[in-house]
C-alpha cells in the first residue's frame, strides 16, 4: 500500500517558498514583538479623531498602516499551519498570532465607535474639504451603516478582545478534522490497498474510475465521519449560537441580515441564488447523472458515483507542468499585466500542491495587501486539479490586481463578489480546451470538466447554502442541533434536489461535516453568485472579445472600491435581475443535452 508521506519527505519544487515571508521564526517573533511595541502609533489617537478632518486622517492612515503589518505577519504561521496541522510549533506560534490579534482588535476598536458618534454631515463635509479623507469615504460608508447595530464601545472593545475565543469553533474544527481523524485503507477492484485521507478520498477517490475503490473509500472516509458525528456536531452549534447570540444582541431582524451586510448582499439577492438555482437546476443534474448511470451501466446509481467519470478509459492523466502550460495558454486572453501575475506564481514556488500529512484538505489562495499570493492545493493527476489551479490563480490574479490600483481599505472585495473571478478562470480553461481539438470524444469530455465546476459551484456549494439557510432557520427556532438532526436537514436537501435520480444511503447525510465555509458566515452560497457572473461574462468575451476583456480587467482592478452590485454592473451583470441566474442555469441545461447527444 502507497504510504502517506509526512511534509518532511515530500519534494520542495511541490511545495510554496514561504522564505520570501520570513527567513525562519526567529524573525517572525521579532516581527510579532515589534507590533506589540508599534500599537501606540494608532491608540494615540484615541479620543481625538472626532477633533478635526487631520486627527481624523491621521488616526485612519495609522490604522490601515498597522492592520496590513499585523495581517502580513498572520500570514506565516497560517500557512505553515495549513501545510502541516499536526506540527505543534506551528499550532503555537498560530496560537501567539491569533491572541496577539484579539488583543490589538481590542484596542483599536475605538476607531469604529469614534467615527460611528461624528456626525454624518460633518463627515461629509470633512471628506470634502480634504481629498486624501475622501480616499477612505468606502470603508467609512461601510461603518457608518452599522450605527443602527453598534453596541457601546466598552462592549464592542470586550467583544474585539474575545475575537480568539468566540472563534474557537473553527479551529476546533480544523485540528480535529486535519490532526486526529484517520481512515481505513480502501480496496480497489484487483484487491490492491490505498490509503485515505480527507484530500485523497475528495481528490482522488471520489472521481476514481474504479467503482470498488470509489465505493471502498466513500466506506471508509464515512465510517470516520460518524465516529467524529457528535463531536463534530457540538462544534458546529456552537458556531451557529454565537451568531445567533450576536444578531440579537446587535438588534438585527435574523442572523442572515448579520451575516449578509458584510457582503452586502440583500435577503432578496441571497434569496434569489438559492432558490433559483435549487429548483431550476435539479431538473438538469437529474438528467445528468441518469446519463451517468446508463453511460456506466450502474444497476445503482449510488451517492458516491456522482463524481465519477462518464469516460473512464478517457480521462487523460494530467502533470503539474502540464497544466501549467495549459493554464498559462488558456488565460493569455486577459492581456500581459494579468500574465505576469500568473507567470510569478507558477515560476517563483507560490504553490504548495504536494500531498502530506497533516495538510489542509481542499483548496485556497492566500492574497495580502504588499505580500505574494500562495495557492495551497492537492494535486490529483486529473484534469479536475488542472481546473482547481485555474480557479485559485483567479483570486491570485483579482487580488494582485486590486492591490495594484487601490490602497489596502478599499482592495479586497465582499464575499458576494469574490468568487466570479475565480469561477472565470475555469471557464475560460475550458472555452480554450475546446477549441484544441475537433474530436467529439474530446470535446464531452472538456464538457465534463465544465459540469464539474457548474457541480462544484452549483451543487456542492448550492446545497451547502440551502442546508445553512434551514440550519439557522431551526437555530432560530429553537431546535437543538445535534448530529442527527444536521444528518436529518441534509438528507432531506439531497433528497429534495436529487429525486430519485440517486440512491441517498445514510452516509449521504454526514456531508455537512466536510467542508469548513460554514463557520465563515453565509460563504457557501456566494460561489452560485461568483459562477452566475462570470457566466455571463464569459459569454460576453466570447461574443465581444477584447471590450468585455477590458470592462472585466477594470473591474478586478477595481477591488472593494464598489459594493458588488456596482462591480457586477460594470462587467455588464445585473444581480438585481434573476435573468443572469436562470441564464446561468440554462447553460448547465444546454451542456447536459449536449453530452447527452454525445454519448448518444
Amino acid at each position: 500500500m502507497k504510504k502517506r508521506l509526512n511534509r518532511s519527505e515530500v519534494p520542495a519544487r511541490e511545495t510554496w517558498n514561504l522564505e520570501v515571508l520570513f527567513a525562519d521564526w526567529e524573525e517572525w517573533d521579532r516581527e510579532l514583538e515589534a507590533l506589540k511595541d508599534s500599537l501606540v502609533t494608532v491608540t494615540k489617537f484615541r479620543g481625538k479623531l472626532a477633533e478635526g478632518a487631520e486627527q481624523l486622517l491621521g488616526g485612519l492612515e495609522a490604522q490601515e498602516a498597522y492592520l496590513t503589518r499585523l495581517q502580513q505577519a498572520a500570514v506565516y504561521p497560517r500557512l505553515k499551519l495549513a501545510e502541516d496541522g499536526t506540527n505543534p510549533l506551528y499550532q503555537a506560534k498560530s496560537a501567539a498570532m491569533g491572541d496577539w490579534s484579539a488583543e490589538a482588535a481590542a484596542a483599536l476598536s475605538f476607531v469604529r465607535s469614534e467615527i460611528l458618534a461624528i456626525p454624518e454631515e460633518r463627515l461629509e463635509r470633512w471628506m470634502e474639504e480634504n481629498p486624501s479623507l475622501a480616499t477612505f469615504r468606502k470603508s467609512l460608508s461601510d461603518i457608518l451603516q452599522t450605527k443602527p447595530h453598534r453596541l457601546s464601545a466598552e462592549t464592542e472593545e470586550a467583544l474585539a478582545g474575545l475575537g480568539e475565543v468566540l472563534g474557537a469553533p473553527y479551529t476546533i474544527y480544523l485540528r480535529s478534522k486535519l490532526s486526529d481523524m484517520s481512515f481505513a485503507p480502501a480496496e480497489d477492484a484487483e484487491g490492491q490497498l490505498h490509503p485515505v485521507s480527507f484530500a485523497a478520498f475528495e481528490t482522488e477517490y471520489e472521481l476514481s474510475q474504479d467503482p470498488v475503490l470509489r465505493r471502498s473509500a466513500y466506506d471508509s472516509f464515512s465510517a470516520t465521519l460518524r465516529n467524529y458525528r457528535h463531536t463534530f456536531a457540538a462544534v458546529y452549534a456552537t458556531e451557529v449560537k454565537r451568531q445567533v447570540v450576536l444578531a440579537r444582541m446587535r438588534g438585527y431582524e435574523s442572523v442572515t441580515h448579520l451575516l449578509l451586510q458584510p457582503q452586502q448582499a440583500t435577503p432578496s439577492m441571497y434569496r434569489a441564488i438559492l432558490d433559483t438555482v435549487f429548483s431550476e437546476l435539479a431538473p438538469h443534474m437529474r438528467r445528468y447523472a441518469r446519463i451517468k448511470q446508463r453511460t456506466l451501466g450502474l444497476k445503482r446509481f449510488a451517492y458516491s458515483d456522482l463524481k465519477a467519470p462518464l469516460d473512464p478509459e478517457f480521462s487523460p492523466p494530467i502533470t503539474f507542468r502540464e497544466a501549467e502550460k495549459t493554464v498559462r495558454e488558456a488565460l493569455s486572453v486577459m492581456g500581459g499585466e494579468y500574465a505576469a501575475i500568473i507567470d510569478e506564481m507558477l515560476d517563483r514556488r507560490r504553490i504548495d500542491y504536494a500531498d502530506n500529512v497533516g495538510k489542509s484538505t481542499g483548496a485556497f489562495c492566500s492574497s495580502t495587501y504588499g505580500l505574494p499570493s500562495f495557492i495551497l492545493m492537492t494535486w490529483s493527476g486529473s484534469m479536475r486539479s488542472a481546473f482547481t489551479l485555474a480557479h485559485e490563480l483567479g483570486h491570485a490574479g483579482h487580488l494582485t490586481l486590486a492591490a495594484a490600483y487601490q490602497r489596502p481599505s478599499n482592495c479586497r472585495p465582499t464575499m458576494y463578489f469574490i468568487e466570479a473571478p475565480s469561477t472565470m478562470n475555469e471557464l475560460l480553461l475550458a472555452e480554450h480546451l475546446k477549441q484544441q481539438s475537433a474530436d467529439p470524444r474530446f470535446r464531452r469530455f472538456v464538457i465534463q470538466q465544465q459540469l464539474n465546476t457548474y457541480y462544484h459551484n452549483f451543487v456542492t456549494h448550492l446545497l451547502e447554502g440551502e442546508f445553512q439557510r434551514r440550519v439557522y432557520a431551526a437555530a432560530e427556532a429553537g431546535e437543538a442541533l445535534t448530529a442527527n438532526r444536521l444528518s436529518d436537514l441534509m438528507g432531506r436537501v439531497l433528497a429534495e434536489f436529487w429525486g430519485d435520480a440517486v440512491d441517498l444511503d445514510e452516509d449521504a447525510g454526514l456531508t455537512w461535516m466536510r467542508q469548513p465555509h460554514y463557520y465563515r458566515g453565509l460563504y457557501p452560497y456566494t460561489y452560485a453568485a461568483g459562477l452566475t457572473a462570470s457566466t455571463a461574462v464569459a459569454e460576453m468575451i466570447r461574443t465581444e472579445g477584447q471590450p468585455a476583456v477590458d470592462r472585466w480587467l477594470e473591474v478586478l482592478k477595481s477591488g472593494g472600491s464598489l459594493p458588488p452590485l456596482e462591480l457586477m454592473k460594470r462587467a455588464g451583470v445585473d444581480m438585481e435581475d434573476a435573468a443572469p441566474i436562470r441564464a446561468a442555469v440554462a447553460y448547465v441545461g444546454r451542456l447536459v443535452e449536449e453530452l447527452e447527444e454525445l454519448f448518444g
